[in-house]
């Protein structure tokens, strides 16, 4: 697919086809009286007139929005090798089952007597997802896992205040994801990064020396952000507790350990998860989300409220929780449709099934690794688990960067993996096959990528130059995101990309 000419976008603007007197609606006179505007809204927020929109008809309008969904990229029409983000093809069971009208049609408002089999549901789920972690027990609450997050520190800090103790430090890993140290940050805590070693892990000895009393807790991601296990996460949980500080660990990566290993048993006390990644549901396009929280015994006083509980009959209630929980953190119980699927996900595998999920998504990241791994670096080059991390040292004698590589992927139809992360390696392209792609599909990945390297160094300038088959030639990406132009520009007639 070697091509070095711009292909020409044939979708036409609105505004460049607008006829007047073309409508895309019809609507019957207005039989209402006449309201002064003035009176339900300040008079500076209204228009004089609207006529700054393009006349179309209704199929010329039809076809435009469905030309413009047909630009998404999406797990069903492509491999997404988007590390850290487990972008696995989610099975569409999951979703009949969460429309089901009796799911649907709840009102978060109905009494508990008329949705006992909605709170049984997040009951049971609350209850599989402990036994998956290790943990004691579940808030299935938190909207996001930024969210599970800050609900997880919340509660680890409510627990030191409890306990009398005004700790002020938050250990973070130099591997950490980004989230870390601002949901630290936005508990009040002050932030020390901790190293990793020559092998990507955490420096033990360094944490060892940090370690102290005014430690709240640290925050961990296993496998890390390398896809690399921490081998002494025993040790470290263990170093941390006998300082009186907690362990709290980034469930983001959990693709990697289903029914192998659990974070309750290797000393971790709060724990979030991420149902949009691990648990089959759409992930991606800001949602929808779900971070349930998991936490060791001592926590429970503080989980938010309300929390699902079962009586002697077996009826479920909302209960008011502890005195010394953290208060209410979402307005319901949660997103209930993403907590259906992974419901489901869930029973429709069963213990089995999950363990050979995690065994296939290490399997292929492995095998990923491996084929690769002539033709591009590895900083960390041992057994990964569910993604591997490559970075562009070979590529950059040609001049050729990560974010070259990543544009040139879109023009053989391939969403680019995670660049320039984490930022401890230098040019980074994190890949993340997932387990849903056939050996077909990864092979195909892996010979595109081994292309692209003979590009480089054959004609550099092209892939530099890159995507030619995309709607948009190369964005400056750095001004896009620093001024961005979102309206249409009416005197130029037509639109304003950003960056351009």
């Amino acid at each position: 697919m070697k091509t070095s000419g711009q292909k020409k976008f044939l979708e036409p603007l609105l505004f460049e086809i607008s006829k007047p007197g073309r409508a895309a609606f019809s609507l019957p006179e207005n039989d209402c009286p006449a309201i002064d505007p003035g009176n339900i809204m300040p008079s500076n927020l209204i228009r004089d007139s609207v006529n700054d929109f393009p006349e179309v008809s209704e199929n010329e309008i039809v076809r435009h929005f469905t030309r413009l969904s047909q630009l998404n990229y999406a797990i069903d029409t492509g491999f997404y090798p988007l590390g850290s983000c487990t972008m696995k093809y989610n099975p569409k069971v999951n979703e009949v089952v969460a429309r089901l009208p009796a799911f649907t049609s709840t009102h978060p408002f109905q009494p508990v007597s008329q949705t006992q089999g909605n709170l049984q549901l997040l009951w049971e789920l609350e209850q599989f997802l402990a036994e998956i972690t290790g943990m004691a027990r579940v808030t299935l609450q938190p909207a996001a896992g930024a969210h599970g997050e800050l609900t997880g520190m919340m509660m680890i800090k409510a627990y030191h205040l409890d306990r009398g103790q005004n700790r002020h430090i938050v250990l973070v890993p130099d591997s950490a994801h980004g989230t870390n140290p601002a949901t630290s940050t936005l508990c009040g805590y002050k932030v020390q990064v901790i190293p990793s070693n020559e092998r990507g892990l955490i420096d033990f000895s360094a944490l060892n020396q940090a370690m102290s009393e005014d430690v709240a807790a640290i925050m961990i991601t296993n496998p890390n952000t390398l896809g690399l296990f921490e081998t002494e996460i025993e040790q470290i949980a263990a170093l941390v507790h006998q300082k009186g500080g907690l362990v709290y660990c980034d469930g983001a990566n959990m693709n990697a350990l289903l029914g192998i290993s659990r974070p309750g048993d290797m000393g971790i006390d709060v724990l979030h998860l991420n149902l949009h990644k691990t648990f089959s549901t759409p992930h991606g396009g800001g949602g929808p989300g779900s971070g349930p929280v998991a936490v060791q015994k001592q926590l429970q006083p503080f989980l938010p409220v309300p929390v699902i509980d079962r009586d002697a009959q077996g009826c479920f209630f909302l209960s008011p929780g502890d005195e010394r929980s953290i208060g209410k953190i979402s307005t319901f119980l949660g997103n209930f449709a993403v907590a259906v699927k992974a419901y489901t996900y869930i029973n429709s595998l069963g213990p089995a099934g999950l363990k050979k999920v995690s065994q296939i998504a290490v399997l292929n990241a492995n095998y990923v690794r491996q084929t690769l791994k002539p033709t591009y670096h590895i900083p960390f080059d041992t057994l990964c688990k569910h993604e591997c991390v490559f970075n562009d040292k070979l590529q950059q004698q040609y001049q050729v960067s990560t974010l070259d590589i990543a544009k040139r992927l879109i023009d053989y139809g391939f969403h680019p993996p995670t660049i320039y992360f984490p930022l401890i390696v230098k040019g980074a392209l994190m890949i993340e096959p997932t387990e849903t792609e056939t050996p077909e599909m990864i092979d195909h990945f892996v010979a595109t990528m081994k292309q692209i390297s003979r590009e480089a160094a054959e004609d550099p300038e092209m892939v530099r130059s890159a995507p030619f088959n995309a709607p948009l030639k190369r964005l400056d990406e750095v001004l896009a995101a620093r001024k961005p132009k979102l309206r249409f520009n009416y005197e130029a007639g037509s639109s304003s990309a950003p960056g351009k």
